[in-house]
């Protein structure tokens, strides 16, 4: 393995964690921090505050060897060859990413810096950022010989990010001098020479010694927009399916064998096409927001990017309305919700689609028992238990006597059903599907009723299909 390079990444949230543990993995000495004290009590006692496959095998691995966590900045910065600032970049009601926090710890890492120091936004930020960042250094006195400000990043998508960080698609780079781009060559090497995957523990993955991860490096600019322009073409994607899905559905086509044709053009890819509730979590609306904001700042119009938020958004009311369709009111009615999280595989309920159409359907008086395999407690945070949202403690508990059973959430679980013993469990057989996890007629043998996105409503023999309503 190459020389460990000394590394201290400032948050300890989602993208700051990751970092740590997995840069831990390639070898290198971490020195993570945050002024949580709970949440760093919490993290040198091995606890995991966060969801995520792989990472409490990783932490409880490298805790006090590869990685320490303190409140100390000042001491882990003076430590370090390089700085990761990972902080939270929360949007502003204008769609601008509020920088404050990231403003806040680089005046404190100006007070700390003691020798030369690259400093590598981690967080998601808009273009320009790091040369508001070197400004403020420079008006806390700190010479400009003894930095330099580097994009850097990351591509991780919950549920798969430890994969996501050692197997990247790409690493980019952005940076300002030939000397902070080769401390970051450095820290990676691991991982673009392939020594990591060679280690008999590595992670398995895509990548391997002999194909190991590609590193671009480009302008700090550049890198900057590659961020949010990745984020809102696959935003695109996902927005264009859907708007496709509903003209599906209008002609009785079927969007699965739409995006089944389209993703076999290599041009196109299969890769988020899929039809369903839309898209959520803390980085797409957020990001898609912050590139519209930025282009406007500029004066370019991207009305596109308008657009990807608008089709996103209508996808939750088109789904109420099939509920509505099938159950004709709402009032008094028995939903299952399965899933609250914004997607499998995470608890993360932000910009929750699921969470998003609960509300709408409580608002209109429906009662709904909820169950998630893992965003239970963040759900119940966020919608507290009531006289008409009751939790669950599995999906069959979730579905006794139900009206309808909803599939808000594409966990594997839910794609998995005994469906025998859900209809048994039911009050009324009727499945609506915000996420396409089964087909057609498999349901409708079963004795469904069943309504998804982008294909037409299939009916069980016993029951008759309603007229459409106008809403």
């Amino acid at each position: 393995m190459p020389k460990p390079v000394s590394i201290c990444v400032i948050g300890s949230g989602y993208v700051g964690l990751v970092a740590a543990v997995c840069f831990a993995e390639m070898g290198h000495r971490i020195h993570c921090v945050d002024n949580d004290e709970s949440r760093i009590k919490t993290l040198r006692e091995g606890g995991v505050p966060i969801y995520e496959e792989h990472l409490p095998e990783l932490l409880a691995k490298h805790l006090n060897r590869g990685v320490e966590f303190t409140c100390d900045l000042e001491a882990a910065v003076q430590k370090s060859e390089a700085v990761f600032i990972a902080v939270g970049t929360p949007q502003r009601d204008t769609g601008a990413a509020d920088l404050s926090y990231v403003e806040a710890v680089v005046a404190e890492i100006a007070r700390a810096i003691s020798g030369y120091t690259v400093i590598v936004e981690k967080s998601t930020v808009p273009v320009y950022t790091n040369e508001w960042i070197r400004r403020v250094l420079h008006r806390h006195g700190v010479d400009g010989q003894s930095f330099d400000v580097v994009s850097n990043p990351e591509f991780l998508r919950e549920g798969t990010a430890i994969g996501d960080f050692l197997h990247p698609d790409r690493i980019v780079v952005g940076a300002g001098s030939e000397r902070a781009a080769e401390v970051m060559k450095r820290i990676y090497a691991p991982l673009t020479e392939g020594s990591y995957y060679s280690q008999p523990d590595a992670l398995a993955g895509p990548l391997t010694a002999s194909n190991p991860a590609r590193l671009l490096v480009t302008s700090a600019e550049s890198a900057e927009i590659i961020k949010h322009a990745s984020n809102a073409f696959l935003a695109m994607k996902i927005s264009f399916i859907n708007a496709v899905a509903n003209l599906a559905e209008a002609v009785d086509a079927d969007i699965e064998d739409i995006a089944a044709g389209m993703g076999m053009d290599s041009r196109i890819g299969p890769k988020f096409l899929r039809a369903g509730l839309g898209y959520g979590g803390s980085c797409f609306p957020k990001d898609v927001a912050a590139f519209h904001w930025v282009a406007q700042q500029r004066g370019v119009a991207f009305k596109l990017l308008d657009e990807i938020r608008k089709i996103n958004d209508s996808q939750r009311d088109i789904f109420f309305n099939k509920v509505l369709s099938a159950v004709w009111t709402l009032r008094g009615k028995r939903l299952a919700a399965l899933g609250l999280s914004y997607k499998g595989d995470t608890d993360d309920i932000r910009e929750s689609p699921a969470i998003d159409v609960i509300r709408k359907l409580l608002e209109a008086g429906a009662i709904v028992t909820a169950y998630d395999p893992a965003a239970m407690a963040r759900a119940q945070a966020a919608l507290p238990p009531s006289e008409k949202l009751h939790y669950a403690g599995d999906l069959y508990e979730a579905a006794r006597d139900a009206d309808a059973v909803l599939i808000l959430t594409d966990w594997k679980e839910f794609a998995s059903i005994d469906l025998a013993r859900l209809n048994r469990t039911v009050r009324f057989p009727i499945v609506i599907d915000g996420r396409n996890l089964y087909k057609p007629q498999t349901m409708t043998e079963h004795g469904f009723t069943y309504v998804s996105v982008g294909r037409p409503a299939s009916y069980h023999a016993h029951q008759g299909k309603p007229r459409s309503l106008v809403l």
